[in-house]
Protein backbone atom coordinates (compact mmCIF):
# COMPACT_ATOMS: atom_id res chain seq x y z
CA UNK A 1 0.00 0.00 0.00
CA UNK A 2 2.77 2.22 0.95
CA UNK A 3 4.52 1.14 -2.45
CA UNK A 4 1.61 2.56 -4.29
CA UNK A 5 1.07 5.36 -2.81
CA UNK A 6 4.66 6.43 -3.39
CA UNK A 7 4.70 5.84 -6.70
CA UNK A 8 1.14 7.30 -7.67
CA UNK A 9 2.93 10.75 -6.05
CA UNK A 10 5.98 10.41 -7.64
CA UNK A 11 4.04 10.48 -10.92
CA UNK A 12 2.10 13.20 -9.82
CA UNK A 13 5.17 15.09 -9.52
CA UNK A 14 6.53 13.95 -12.27
CA UNK A 15 3.72 15.87 -14.42
CA UNK A 16 4.27 18.59 -12.23
CA UNK A 17 7.45 19.18 -13.45
CA UNK A 18 6.60 18.21 -17.04
CA UNK A 19 3.22 20.74 -17.12
CA UNK A 20 3.69 24.79 -17.96
CA UNK A 21 3.99 26.48 -14.27
CA UNK A 22 4.28 30.33 -13.45
CA UNK A 23 7.19 30.66 -10.73
CA UNK A 24 5.45 34.08 -9.79
CA UNK A 25 3.24 33.98 -6.08
CA UNK A 26 -0.16 35.85 -6.09
CA UNK A 27 0.80 39.22 -4.54
CA UNK A 28 -0.39 42.15 -3.70
CA UNK A 29 1.50 45.81 -5.14
CA UNK A 30 1.06 49.46 -3.43
CA UNK A 31 1.89 52.36 -6.01
CA UNK A 32 1.47 56.24 -5.68
CA UNK A 33 -0.29 58.07 -8.30
CA UNK A 34 1.75 59.04 -11.56
CA UNK A 35 4.42 56.21 -10.60
CA UNK A 36 5.09 53.27 -12.48
CA UNK A 37 4.19 49.72 -11.51
CA UNK A 38 6.25 46.34 -12.20
CA UNK A 39 3.71 43.40 -12.25
CA UNK A 40 6.28 40.10 -12.33
CA UNK A 41 4.85 36.84 -14.58
CA UNK A 42 7.28 34.70 -14.93
CA UNK A 43 6.64 31.19 -16.03
CA UNK A 44 8.70 27.63 -16.67
CA UNK A 45 8.04 25.45 -19.93
CA UNK A 46 7.78 21.31 -20.19
CA UNK A 47 9.83 19.48 -22.82
CA UNK A 48 5.51 18.32 -23.49
CA UNK A 49 4.59 22.15 -24.41
CA UNK A 50 4.78 22.53 -28.09
CA UNK A 51 2.15 24.30 -28.85
CA UNK A 52 1.85 28.10 -29.97
CA UNK A 53 2.95 30.32 -26.91
CA UNK A 54 0.09 32.58 -25.75
CA UNK A 55 0.03 35.30 -23.48
CA UNK A 56 -2.63 37.23 -21.69
CA UNK A 57 -3.18 40.04 -19.24
CA UNK A 58 -6.43 40.27 -18.14
CA UNK A 59 -7.97 43.49 -15.67
CA UNK A 60 -10.66 43.30 -13.16
CA UNK A 61 -11.47 46.51 -12.32
CA UNK A 62 -11.95 47.69 -8.95
CA UNK A 63 -15.88 48.28 -10.06
CA UNK A 64 -17.30 44.85 -10.05
CA UNK A 65 -20.20 45.87 -12.34
CA UNK A 66 -17.24 46.33 -15.21
CA UNK A 67 -16.41 42.79 -16.68
CA UNK A 68 -12.93 41.65 -17.01
CA UNK A 69 -10.80 43.51 -19.83
CA UNK A 70 -7.63 42.25 -21.78
CA UNK A 71 -5.20 44.85 -21.69
CA UNK A 72 -2.01 43.10 -23.44
CA UNK A 73 -2.02 40.38 -25.51
CA UNK A 74 0.95 38.27 -27.38
CA UNK A 75 0.13 35.47 -29.81
CA UNK A 76 1.51 34.34 -33.01
CA UNK A 77 4.92 36.12 -32.67
CA UNK A 78 2.65 39.12 -32.50
CA UNK A 79 2.32 42.19 -29.47
CA UNK A 80 -1.28 43.62 -29.26
CA UNK A 81 -1.90 46.59 -26.73
CA UNK A 82 -4.52 48.45 -27.95
CA UNK A 83 -7.49 46.72 -26.24
CA UNK A 84 -8.36 48.57 -23.53
CA UNK A 85 -8.58 52.81 -23.96
CA UNK A 86 -7.56 53.94 -20.16
CA UNK A 87 -3.98 51.75 -20.68
CA UNK A 88 -3.60 52.35 -24.03
CA UNK A 89 0.13 53.63 -24.48
CA UNK A 90 1.05 53.32 -20.51
CA UNK A 91 1.50 49.04 -20.51
CA UNK A 92 4.21 47.21 -21.78
CA UNK A 93 6.28 43.80 -21.67
CA UNK A 94 9.34 44.21 -20.28
CA UNK A 95 11.44 41.39 -21.97
CA UNK A 96 11.84 41.38 -25.43
CA UNK A 97 11.87 37.52 -25.64
CA UNK A 98 8.55 36.39 -24.07
CA UNK A 99 9.84 32.75 -25.00
CA UNK A 100 12.23 33.16 -22.35
CA UNK A 101 9.95 32.66 -19.60
CA UNK A 102 9.10 36.54 -18.95
CA UNK A 103 5.80 37.50 -19.14
CA UNK A 104 6.09 40.67 -16.86
CA UNK A 105 4.53 44.06 -17.36
CA UNK A 106 4.73 47.59 -16.74
CA UNK A 107 1.95 49.97 -16.10
CA UNK A 108 3.36 53.61 -16.74
CA UNK A 109 1.70 56.96 -15.01
CA UNK A 110 -0.61 55.03 -12.73
CA UNK A 111 -4.00 56.48 -12.02
CA UNK A 112 -6.90 55.77 -9.52
CA UNK A 113 -8.50 54.20 -12.57
CA UNK A 114 -5.74 51.47 -12.47
CA UNK A 115 -6.74 50.07 -9.09
CA UNK A 116 -7.69 46.49 -9.67
CA UNK A 117 -7.51 42.72 -10.16
CA UNK A 118 -4.48 42.08 -12.81
CA UNK A 119 -4.17 38.47 -13.97
CA UNK A 120 -1.31 37.13 -16.50
CA UNK A 121 -2.13 33.74 -18.16
CA UNK A 122 0.30 31.94 -20.41
CA UNK A 123 -0.83 28.66 -22.62
CA UNK A 124 1.48 27.01 -24.61
CA UNK A 125 -0.55 23.30 -25.65
CA UNK A 126 -1.16 21.24 -23.31
CA UNK A 127 -0.09 23.44 -20.38
CA UNK A 128 -1.44 26.34 -19.32
CA UNK A 129 -1.14 28.33 -16.45
CA UNK A 130 -2.38 32.44 -14.59
CA UNK A 131 -1.72 33.75 -11.58
CA UNK A 132 -3.40 36.79 -9.93
CA UNK A 133 -2.00 40.70 -8.39
CA UNK A 134 -3.63 42.67 -6.74
CA UNK A 135 -2.78 46.27 -7.94
CA UNK A 136 -3.40 49.48 -5.22
CA UNK A 137 -2.54 53.23 -6.43
CA UNK A 138 -2.30 55.67 -3.74
CA UNK A 139 -2.19 59.36 -3.90
CA UNK A 140 0.48 60.99 -1.53
CA UNK A 141 0.23 63.54 0.61
CA UNK A 142 0.51 66.64 -1.21
CA UNK A 143 0.23 70.73 -1.16
CA UNK A 144 0.16 70.51 2.96
CA UNK A 145 -0.67 73.75 4.78
CA UNK A 146 0.16 74.64 8.43
CA UNK A 147 -1.66 77.94 9.73
CA UNK A 148 -3.31 78.99 13.16
CA UNK A 149 -6.61 79.62 13.87
CA UNK A 150 -7.38 82.31 16.13
CA UNK A 151 -5.48 85.50 17.70
CA UNK A 152 -2.32 84.84 18.86
CA UNK A 153 -2.68 86.79 21.96
CA UNK A 154 -1.37 85.47 25.77
CA UNK A 155 -4.62 84.31 27.09
CA UNK A 156 -6.72 83.77 24.35
CA UNK A 157 -7.66 80.03 22.73
CA UNK A 158 -6.28 79.01 19.39
CA UNK A 159 -5.55 76.42 16.80
CA UNK A 160 -2.58 74.92 14.94
CA UNK A 161 -3.67 73.09 11.85
CA UNK A 162 -2.44 70.92 9.17
CA UNK A 163 -4.02 70.35 6.49
CA UNK A 164 -2.91 68.56 3.32
CA UNK A 165 -4.49 69.62 -0.25
CA UNK A 166 -4.69 65.35 -1.27
CA UNK A 167 -3.61 62.39 0.37
CA UNK A 168 -4.96 58.75 0.22
CA UNK A 169 -5.98 57.47 3.75
CA UNK A 170 -5.26 56.41 5.93
CA UNK A 171 -3.09 59.54 6.84
CA UNK A 172 -0.61 59.89 10.18
CA UNK A 173 0.74 63.10 11.63
CA UNK A 174 3.13 64.18 13.55
CA UNK A 175 4.19 68.04 15.03
CA UNK A 176 7.68 68.87 16.43
CA UNK A 177 8.82 72.13 17.41
CA UNK A 178 12.12 73.14 15.60
CA UNK A 179 13.21 76.59 17.82
CA UNK A 180 13.98 77.33 21.14
CA UNK A 181 14.00 74.30 23.72
CA UNK A 182 12.33 72.18 21.13
CA UNK A 183 10.31 71.22 24.08
CA UNK A 184 6.43 70.88 23.31
CA UNK A 185 4.29 71.82 26.10
CA UNK A 186 2.87 68.92 28.12
CA UNK A 187 -0.69 69.68 27.70
CA UNK A 188 0.02 69.09 23.54
CA UNK A 189 1.07 65.62 24.09
CA UNK A 190 -1.70 63.96 23.12
CA UNK A 191 -2.15 65.96 19.89
CA UNK A 192 1.04 65.41 18.36
CA UNK A 193 -0.01 63.03 16.17
CA UNK A 194 -3.50 64.57 15.30
CA UNK A 195 -3.76 67.41 12.42
CA UNK A 196 -5.21 69.91 15.14
CA UNK A 197 -3.69 70.98 17.84
CA UNK A 198 -5.80 72.85 20.32
CA UNK A 199 -4.13 75.98 22.41
CA UNK A 200 -5.66 77.02 25.63
CA UNK A 201 -4.91 79.60 27.64
CA UNK A 202 -1.27 80.93 25.30
CA UNK A 203 1.96 81.98 26.84
CA UNK A 204 5.09 83.09 25.44
CA UNK A 205 6.71 79.83 25.68
CA UNK A 206 4.73 78.68 23.46
CA UNK A 207 6.38 80.92 20.59
CA UNK A 208 8.34 79.14 18.05
CA UNK A 209 8.47 77.16 15.10
CA UNK A 210 6.95 73.86 14.16
CA UNK A 211 6.62 71.52 11.47
CA UNK A 212 4.01 68.97 10.58
CA UNK A 213 4.75 65.84 8.48
CA UNK A 214 1.90 63.82 7.08
CA UNK A 215 2.30 60.22 5.81
CA UNK A 216 1.02 57.65 4.28
CA UNK A 217 1.97 54.64 2.64
CA UNK A 218 3.35 55.66 -0.34
CA UNK A 219 4.73 59.20 0.72
CA UNK A 220 5.43 62.07 2.88
CA UNK A 221 5.20 65.91 2.86
CA UNK A 222 5.96 68.66 5.32
CA UNK A 223 5.07 72.21 6.56
CA UNK A 224 5.86 74.71 8.77
CA UNK A 225 4.34 77.55 11.28
CA UNK A 226 5.61 80.11 12.80
CA UNK A 227 4.29 81.08 16.24
CA UNK A 228 4.28 83.77 18.11
CA UNK A 229 2.64 84.63 21.56
CA UNK A 230 2.43 88.60 21.80
CA UNK A 231 0.32 90.85 24.35
CA UNK A 232 -3.03 91.70 23.94
CA UNK A 233 -3.46 94.48 21.47
CA UNK A 234 -5.29 97.94 22.01
CA UNK A 235 -8.19 96.87 20.00
CA UNK A 236 -10.33 100.68 20.34
CA UNK A 237 -7.83 101.77 18.95
CA UNK A 238 -7.06 99.59 16.21
CA UNK A 239 -10.83 99.39 15.65
CA UNK A 240 -10.86 103.87 15.24
CA UNK A 241 -7.89 103.79 12.98
CA UNK A 242 -9.26 101.32 10.54
CA UNK A 243 -12.56 103.06 10.45
CA UNK A 244 -10.59 106.70 10.22
CA UNK A 245 -8.18 104.82 7.31
CA UNK A 246 -11.81 104.14 5.61
CA UNK A 247 -13.32 107.28 6.00
CA UNK A 248 -10.42 109.26 4.47
CA UNK A 249 -10.24 106.18 1.71
CA UNK A 250 -13.77 107.18 0.74
CA UNK A 251 -13.15 110.89 1.07
CA UNK A 252 -10.53 110.81 -1.23
CA UNK A 253 -12.66 108.66 -3.77
CA UNK A 254 -15.26 110.79 -3.45
CA UNK A 255 -13.20 114.02 -5.07
CA UNK A 256 -11.03 111.95 -7.56
CA UNK A 257 -14.92 111.45 -8.58
CA UNK A 258 -15.73 114.99 -8.12
CA UNK A 259 -12.96 116.69 -10.16
CA UNK A 260 -13.42 114.20 -12.63
CA UNK A 261 -16.97 114.58 -13.85
CA UNK A 262 -16.55 118.51 -13.10
CA UNK A 263 -13.33 118.38 -15.97
CA UNK A 264 -16.12 116.32 -17.78
CA UNK A 265 -18.65 118.95 -17.47
CA UNK A 266 -16.38 122.02 -18.57
CA UNK A 267 -15.20 120.07 -21.62
CA UNK A 268 -18.62 119.48 -22.59
CA UNK A 269 -20.06 122.94 -22.34
CA UNK A 270 -17.07 124.37 -23.88
CA UNK A 271 -17.33 121.81 -27.20
CA UNK A 272 -21.51 122.77 -27.29
CA UNK A 273 -20.43 126.36 -27.03
CA UNK A 274 -17.85 125.87 -29.65
CA UNK A 275 -20.04 123.76 -32.31
CA UNK A 276 -23.31 124.80 -31.70
CA UNK A 277 -25.58 126.46 -33.97
CA UNK A 278 -28.83 128.42 -32.56
CA UNK A 279 -31.90 127.93 -34.45
CA UNK A 280 -34.03 129.94 -32.28
CA UNK A 281 -32.05 133.06 -33.09
CA UNK A 282 -32.92 134.62 -36.98
CA UNK A 283 -30.25 135.44 -38.76
CA UNK A 284 -29.50 139.36 -38.72
CA UNK A 285 -30.70 142.00 -41.28
CA UNK A 286 -29.40 142.63 -44.08
CA UNK A 287 -29.32 147.26 -44.13
CA UNK A 288 -29.74 147.00 -47.60
CA UNK A 289 -32.42 144.93 -47.15
CA UNK A 290 -34.05 147.77 -44.77
CA UNK A 291 -33.58 150.37 -47.30
CA UNK A 292 -35.37 148.68 -49.76
CA UNK A 293 -37.86 147.42 -47.87
CA UNK A 294 -38.41 151.06 -46.34
CA UNK A 295 -38.51 152.14 -50.39
CA UNK A 296 -40.90 149.77 -51.13
CA UNK A 297 -43.58 150.62 -48.96
CA UNK A 298 -43.36 154.30 -50.18
CA UNK A 299 -43.61 153.10 -53.21
CA UNK A 300 -46.91 151.35 -52.24
CA UNK A 301 -48.08 154.20 -50.35
CA UNK A 302 -47.81 155.73 -53.76
CA UNK A 303 -49.70 153.03 -55.45
CA UNK A 304 -52.84 153.93 -53.23
CA UNK A 305 -52.68 157.86 -53.47
CA UNK A 306 -54.70 159.87 -55.77
CA UNK A 307 -53.27 161.85 -58.36
CA UNK A 308 -54.99 164.91 -56.27
CA UNK A 309 -52.45 163.77 -53.09
CA UNK A 310 -48.81 163.51 -55.00
CA UNK A 311 -48.82 166.53 -56.21
CA UNK A 312 -48.00 167.35 -52.17
CA UNK A 313 -46.31 164.01 -52.08
CA UNK A 314 -42.82 165.16 -51.99
CA UNK A 315 -40.06 163.46 -53.98
CA UNK A 316 -37.38 163.89 -51.75
CA UNK A 317 -39.38 161.27 -49.56
CA UNK A 318 -37.45 158.65 -50.84
CA UNK A 319 -34.44 160.11 -48.97
CA UNK A 320 -36.28 159.60 -45.38
CA UNK A 321 -34.80 156.46 -44.69
CA UNK A 322 -33.55 156.15 -41.04
CA UNK A 323 -30.30 157.04 -40.95
CA UNK A 324 -29.42 154.38 -38.79
CA UNK A 325 -29.63 151.81 -41.73
CA UNK A 326 -27.55 153.96 -44.37
CA UNK A 327 -25.13 155.15 -42.12
CA UNK A 328 -22.60 152.50 -43.20
CA UNK A 329 -23.92 152.03 -46.63
CA UNK A 330 -21.61 152.47 -49.67
CA UNK A 331 -22.01 155.62 -51.35
CA UNK A 332 -23.48 155.57 -55.08
CA UNK A 333 -24.37 158.09 -57.12
CA UNK A 334 -28.10 159.32 -57.24
CA UNK A 335 -30.20 158.03 -59.96
CA UNK A 336 -33.25 160.39 -61.12
CA UNK A 337 -36.82 158.43 -60.48
CA UNK A 338 -38.15 155.75 -62.50
CA UNK A 339 -41.44 154.43 -62.99
CA UNK A 340 -42.05 151.37 -61.33
CA UNK A 341 -43.66 148.90 -63.44
CA UNK A 342 -47.40 146.78 -62.23
CA UNK A 343 -45.57 143.41 -61.76
CA UNK A 344 -42.76 145.18 -59.82
CA UNK A 345 -45.42 147.02 -57.68
CA UNK A 346 -47.00 143.92 -57.23
CA UNK A 347 -43.94 142.15 -56.02
CA UNK A 348 -43.36 144.66 -53.58
CA UNK A 349 -46.09 144.73 -51.79
CA UNK A 350 -48.36 147.16 -53.58
CA UNK A 351 -51.95 146.63 -53.52
CA UNK A 352 -53.94 148.16 -56.87
CA UNK A 353 -56.42 150.75 -56.77
CA UNK A 354 -58.62 152.48 -58.39
CA UNK A 355 -58.69 155.92 -58.87
CA UNK A 356 -61.67 157.80 -61.11
CA UNK A 357 -60.57 160.22 -63.98
CA UNK A 358 -60.48 163.50 -63.44
CA UNK A 359 -60.83 166.71 -65.41
CA UNK A 360 -58.32 169.33 -65.64
CA UNK A 361 -59.81 171.58 -63.12
CA UNK A 362 -59.90 169.23 -60.99
CA UNK A 363 -63.41 167.35 -61.18
CA UNK A 364 -64.14 164.09 -61.13
CA UNK A 365 -65.66 163.07 -64.61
Amino acid sequence: MALLLSFVLLCGFADFTRSLSITTPDQMIEKAKGETAYLPCKFTLSPEDQGPLDIEWLLSPADNQKVDQVIILYSGDKIYDDYYQDLKGRVHFTSNDLKSGDASINVTNLQLSDIGTYQCKVKKAPGVGNKKIQLTVLVKPSGTRCYIDGSEEIGNDFKLKCEPQEGSLPLRYEWQKLSDSQKMPASWLAEMTSPVISVKNASTEYSGTYSCTVQNRVGTDQCLLRLDVVPPSNRAATIAGAVIGILLALVLIGLIIFCCRKKRREEKYEKEVHHDIREDVPPPKSRTSTARSYIGSNHSSLGSMSPSNMEGYSKTQYNQVPSEDFEHAPQSPTLPPTKVAGPNLSRMGAVPVMIPAQSKDGSIV
